[in-house]
């Protein structure tokens, strides 16, 4: 297997469009997985570890970048309460040292943390190949579990989101709250009106959005809108009672 590490962005662009068949790794925490159990065997890796321009967060014309490689860890920093609170239920310290919400982003796992707190703030996806630039809402990059509109010679660079947070918060189901799988997670905003964003509960992370007068009946609409499946870690049932019971548990800490 060869290891491609390229020193900047534009030498990084340059080796994928040249090996498109290279799986990118940066924290690995999701690859090394897949390659440990023998689940994938890319021809080559391409590490984006010394890749400056995908590090770090910062804010400009009312909106906050967080690039491909921002940590778990540096999330936690961000202001970003949802965001914040997400990446403090992943893993141990060394896995949110590790991982990046750019990985998160590229595996498109429904289950994936930083989704839902990403969806609530108006996350865009911005992508690069040596063709150039483009941009996506990340409602429409997801498309399938485990799958995303990224072409075969895209990195993703980072992703924005708006700067004004309104009230927010993260919970989450599982065994234990953090260094496990979400049975089922849930990330709210409140600022003008409800948004409510869900994993775990369907192919792709759900977002849900009703003006503040159906706070009330919320919860419902929010389990209603899932499409759970049944499997080893929770049935469909399960998932949307229990999303009945986080968007309550939500609202009652935004909106007390």
């Amino acid at each position: 297997m060869d290891v491609l590490t390229p020193r900047t962005l534009d030498e990084a662009l340059r080796l994928k469009s040249e090996r498109p068949d290279a799986l990118p790794i940066q924290g690995g925490t999701d690859v090394m997985v897949e390659l440990n159990f023998d689940r994938a065997r890319p021809p080559a890796l391409l590490n984006l570890n010394e890749l400056a321009e995908l590090r770090g967060w910062s804010e400009e014309n009312g909106r906050i970048r967080l690039a491909a490689g921002l940590t778990y860890a540096e999330a936690m920093q961000t202001p970003l309460p949802a965001l914040a609170e997400a990446s403090r239920t992943v893993g141990g310290p060394q896995i949110r040292n590790r991982g990046t919400i750019g990985g998160n982003l590229g595996t498109s796992s429904p289950a994936g943390d930083a989704l839902p707190p990403l969806l609530v703030c108006g996350a865009q996806v911005r992508m690069a190949s040596v063709r150039g630039e483009r941009t996506l809402p990340l409602a429409e990059f997801v498309t399938g579990v485990k799958r995303n509109v990224l072409a075969d010679d895209e990195l993703i660079l980072a992703v924005d989101v708006d700067a004004e947070p309104g009230r927010q918060t993260f919970l989450k189901v599982g065994p234990r709250n953090a260094m496990v799988i979400s049975v089922v997670s849930l990330a709210l905003r409140v600022d003008g009106e409800l948004t409510a964003s869900f994993g775990s509960a369907g192919p792709v992370p759900g977002l849900v959005s009703a003006p503040l007068e159906d706070a009330e009946s919320f919860p419902v609409q929010v389990a209603a809108a899932a499409a759970p499946i049944d499997d080893v870690r929770g049935t469909a049932a399960y998932r949307r009672h229990a999303l009945r019971v986080l968007t309550k548990r939500a609202l009652e800490r935004c909106l007390a």
